[in-house]
């Protein structure tokens, strides 16, 4: 029986010569992350087992990204613990204030992982590296710890639902309109410890920034992973950045599906997810009566240089609506450089908006950007549960770069076309 390319990998990380769905495996190791908010909770858990060394002090990443800079004393204080125990370790991927990004924008902008990696990560959105053409999913603290010590992590083989992708997006529409699209299609437990594996001729024209954010929400399905193919896109977006040269893998043409879904890019428009689940999608052209207070356009969906350009290309002729406050935050500080040389950070604060140094923040409720009762935000962002961003009286929609912008110009949501 053929393999699909998330078993591939996990079958070469084991040293197996095939694995199936649900058998149990043990994988070595490419990368192991971890945030200023998770890793204190793995070196808690690597200490109380007497480890006293990691396995390699260049296959572990450590980011500090939901918190920083630190707002606050315990926030400080997870970041002092990080710090130390990557000074007491040598880890090489240790990333902070100055150098720091959001972690799943950071580690493919700087070549920590690549194409044919298995990677775990402490962060549910660690699922993101898929679009590299690589393994990688989300695990606990503990996980971590036993990562960051033997190098090794178990997994139970996922099976795997496949998406053929065919035509083209709308200029208006971008990768994170395709996954709400798809999340709105089958549910947030529609692909329920699946691999997420896309495929088909609308793949090519996809761009690595669309790819990174379709990947990042397939955790918001239920999935384990979501995995893209290999391709001209992906290997001209890892030349000169990886540290390890790519290893690709492609699925047989005999691997099983669960089931194949057949999604047609240009019959997307721009979408939005309405509270409070991912699942919860309309287009955006019928929520014009949805007036927002905030508008959030950043994070490791969204906070990418194609997601910056989206936001300047309306926001350079038009003016943030009075009472909104909108908020971008570039996902690195490469991302923001270069927004400041392109002249965009200008052009939002002339609007109306704010700029941020890279950080999680108000996408989990952290800082910069807490609602209050009552209040509405239309954000870049992941999830949009209960008291995701602040009270659990506010509402939060998630959507598109574009739409988030389009909607601050005008004060209720409102799609890009129509600023």
């Amino acid at each position: 029986m053929g393999m699909t390319m998330t078993q591939k990998i996990l079958a070469a990380h084991a040293g197996l010569p095939s694995v199936s769905p649900g058998q149990l495996i043990q994988a070595g190791l490419d990368m192991v992350l971890g945030n200023d908010i998770t890793t204190p909770v793995a070196i808690n858990a690597f200490q109380k087992a007497g480890f006293s060394q990691v396995f390699d002090k260049d296959k572990i990443a450590i980011v500090l990204d939901h918190f920083v800079p630190n707002k606050d004393i315990k926030a400080a204080q997870q970041s002092k613990q990080c710090r130390e125990f990557a000074c007491s370790h040598c880890v090489s991927h240790f990333y902070d204030v100055g150098k720091m990004g959001i972690e799943h924008a950071l580690l493919p902008e700087q070549g920590v992982v690549t194409a044919g990696d298995c990677i775990i990560g402490a962060d549910s959105h660690t699922c993101t590296y898929g679009a590299l053409g690589a393994f990688s999913t989300g695990v606990g603290s503990t996980d971590m710890a036993a990562g960051m010590a033997t190098g090794r992590a178990w997994f139970k083989v996922p099976a795997a639902i496949g998406f053929r992708l065919t035509g083209t997006l709308a200029p208006n529409c971008s990768g994170k309109d395709v996954i709400l699209t798809i999340i709105g299609k089958i549910g947030v437990d529609g692909a329920l410890y699946k691999s997420m594996e896309f495929m088909g001729e609308g793949v090519a024209g996809l761009s690595m920034d669309d790819r990174l954010c379709i990947c990042n929400m397939a955790i918001e399905a239920g999935a384990k992973n979501g995995i893209f193919p290999v391709d001209e896109v992906t290997l001209s977006y890892l030349e000169g950045r990886g540290e390890r040269a790519p290893r690709i893998f492609a699925a047989d043409p005999d691997a099983v599906y669960e089931r194949i879904i057949d999604i047609d890019l240009s019959a997307i428009v721009p979408t939005v997810a309405c509270p409070h689940l991912p699942e919860n999608t309309k287009p955006a052209s019928v929520l014009g009566d949805v007036k927002v207070d905030q508008v959030v356009i950043g994070s490791c969906t969204n906070g990418r240089m194609e997601d910056m350009k989206a936001a300047y290309q309306i926001l350079k002729d038009h003016p943030v609506a009075p009472g909104v406050r909108c908020i971008i935050i570039p996902a690195t500080m490469a991302i923001y450089r270069e927004c400041v040389e392109k002249g965009y950070v200008t052009a939002f604060i002339d609007a109306g908006a704010v700029v941020s140094t890279p950080t999680c923040g108000p996408c989990l409720g952290g800082y910069m950007g807490i609602l209050a009762a009552g209040e509405t935000c239309i954000a870049t962002t992941n999830r949009n549960f209960v008291g995701r961003m602040g009270h659990v009286d506010s509402k939060v929609y998630l959507a598109s770069p574009a739409t988030a912008a389009a909607s601050a110009v005008t004060g209720y949501i409102t799609a890009p076309k129509e600023v």
